[in-house]
């Protein structure tokens, strides 16, 4: 597969950033790298200079084939230059599978050499494409993330502390373990790791749990809403059962793929799906809303929506429903 430009590596940053929810301003012309972005949303936002490059088989005889790496290329200084301020990102891109590496800028702030270039172990990279997200112990302390695009600004958001997991083998095994499964490490052990990385660890949790349902839900509804049929990249993975509800789960039966109206309407209780999978309008809202008069758009809201419910084609990854009655009868009393 032939090299992406650094326009087309750009563009896949920026819409990594963008379908994580995040908005993004360029701090100088998109054209000279490292590039230069305000990425924010709400009243959180970070300034970050992104170093990307392509990431590449190993060179030569002398490096083994399981490693890939970043070749550093075509940089006006002989270092990697701090963002004041802000954060300083080193990237590689695999396009062949879709997969970020991070390196730890702290550990290359010095003067780079002849012909430089860092690496990672093509097995991480293969872990973070099936997990969503891997640390590569690299000696030295030196951690290297491999990441989804999913999984950008979590990235951002942690990046001196996920990379300072080299300082403790047993908080990286600990990282390790949730990263291959994000279900199989209790509160109680991440509560024995430093204090320090037991945020970023329920963060990692919490990321690749969302992003698990969020991949099997969408998946398994082709990316459509079930209730109006839209695609057009606005689809989201809905929980039927809210998580924090004590039947609620992650399995892919208590989840519905909704586009942004609809999702918001679902959890807002105006509209619910029977357990024939006919999508009702609840009457009960309807007449509070008219009641103070904010009943417009009614007509166009209801002539979108289908009779029945798209369903994926896997009888297991329908809605349960068990599932539907629980929310029905959570979101119809709240209303």
């Amino acid at each position: 597969m032939s090299r992406l430009t650094k326009a087309d590596l750009l563009g896949i940053v920026i819409r990594s950033i963008s379908e994580c929810g995040w908005n993004v301003l360029y701090l100088e012309n998109p054209v000279t790298h490292p590039f230069r972005l305000q990425l924010y949303r709400n009243d959180e936002d970070y300034r970050i200079r992104v170093y990307i490059w392509n990431l590449t088989h190993g060179g030569g005889s002398a490096r083994p084939r399981s490693e890939y790496r970043i070749q550093i290329t075509g940089l006006s200084t002989n270092y990697f230059e701090p963002e004041i301020g802000g954060k300083t990102l080193i990237l590689g891109w695999w396009d062949e599978v879709g997969v970020f590496a991070g390196f730890d800028y702290n550990k290359h702030s010095g003067i780079l050499g002849s012909s430089p270039s860092i690496q990672i172990r093509e097995q991480y990279l293969r872990n973070a494409h099936i997990n969503g997200f891997s640390a590569c112990d690299k000696g030295n302390e030196e951690i290297a993330i491999a990441f989804k695009p999913s999984f950008f600004i979590e990235y951002v958001r942690d990046l001196e502390p996920l990379h300072g997991f080299g300082e403790s083998q047993y908080d990286l095994s600990v990282l390790e373990t949730v990263a291959e499964n994000p279900y199989a490490v209790n509160d109680e052990e991440i509560e024995s790791t430093s204090w320090t990385r037991q945020t970023v660890i329920q963060t990692v949790k919490k990321r690749l749990r969302d992003s698990s349902f969020q991949d099997r839900v969408l998946t398994a509804y082709n990316y459509r809403c079930a209730m109006c049929g839209i695609q057009l990249d606005l689809v989201q993975a809905a929980h039927i059962v809210p998580v924090s509800h004590e039947d609620g789960t992650d399995q892919t039966s208590n989840g519905m793929a909704l586009c942004a109206l609809h999702h918001y309407a679902y959890d807002r209780g105006l509209v619910f799906v029977d357990e024939d999978y006919s999508i009702e309008l609840n009457q009960g809202k309807l007449n509070k809303l008219r009641a103070i008069s904010r009943d417009d758009g009614l007509g166009e809201f209801t002539e979108a929506l289908r009779a029945l419910i798209l369903l994926p084609p896997a009888t297991s990854d329908r809605p349960h429903r068990d599932y539907l009655s629980i929310a029905n009868s959570l979101r119809l009393a709240a209303s």
